[in-house]
C-alpha cells in the first residue's frame, strides 16, 4: 500500500507545486452534466447559450474545480490526502476545446493539525480563469514498528 501513497506531511515544503492539464471536449461537458445533474442550458444547449453574453456554451465552473481535485488526489499532496476546504473565484469562462491547466502551490503547513493550505489556480493559456485557496489533511509518515 505504501506505493499508493502520496506525500507525507514531513515531505512537504512551502512553495512546492504541481499541475494537471486537460483539453475539455464536448463529451466531457455532457458527461459532467450527466454525473452532476447540472443541465444548465449554458452548458448543454448551443441555441440558448449563443444568445447570452458568452456567445455560446461554456464549461461548468465546477469542472475546473474538479481539475484541482485531480492535482490534489494524484500529484500534490497526492493519494491519501483529504480535501477539507476550498474557496474559489471564477474569473473567466472556459470554452469547449480549451485546455485548462489546474495547479496547486503549498503556501502554509500546519504541523500540529496535519493540514496544508494551498493556492489553487486554473489557467487557459496565460489567462487565469479560476483562483482560490484549499486546505488538505495530509498523513504523517508512519512510525516503524518496534
Amino acid at each position: 500500500m505504501e506505493d499508493l501513497h502520496g506525500y507525507y506531511l514531513e515531505d512537504l515544503e512551502v512553495g512546492m507545486s504541481a499541475s494537471f492539464a486537460k483539453t475539455i471536449s464536448e463529451s466531457d461537458v455532457y458527461l459532467f452534466a450527466g454525473i452532476s445533474g447540472d443541465n444548465n442550458p449554458m452548458h448543454v444547449n448551443e441555441e440558448y447559450a449563443s444568445q447570452t453574453p458568452f456567445g455560446g456554451r461554456i464549461v461548468h465552473g465546477m469542472f475546473s474545480a474538479a481539475l484541482i481535485s485531480t492535482v490534489a488526489g494524484t500529484r500534490l499532496p497526492g493519494p491519501g490526502c483529504i480535501y477539507v476546504d476550498q474557496q474559489i473565484k471564477f474569473r473567466a469562462p472556459v470554452h469547449i476545446g480549451d485546455t485548462a491547466r489546474a495547479s496547486i502551490t503549498v503556501t502554509e503547513i500546519n504541523e500540529r493539525r496535519a493540514r496544508i493550505i494551498c493556492r489553487t489556480d486554473v489557467h487557459v493559456g496565460d489567462k487565469l480563469v479560476a483562483t482560490g485557496e484549499a486546505t488538505f489533511m495530509v498523513d504523517r509518515r508512519p512510525q516503524p514498528a518496534e
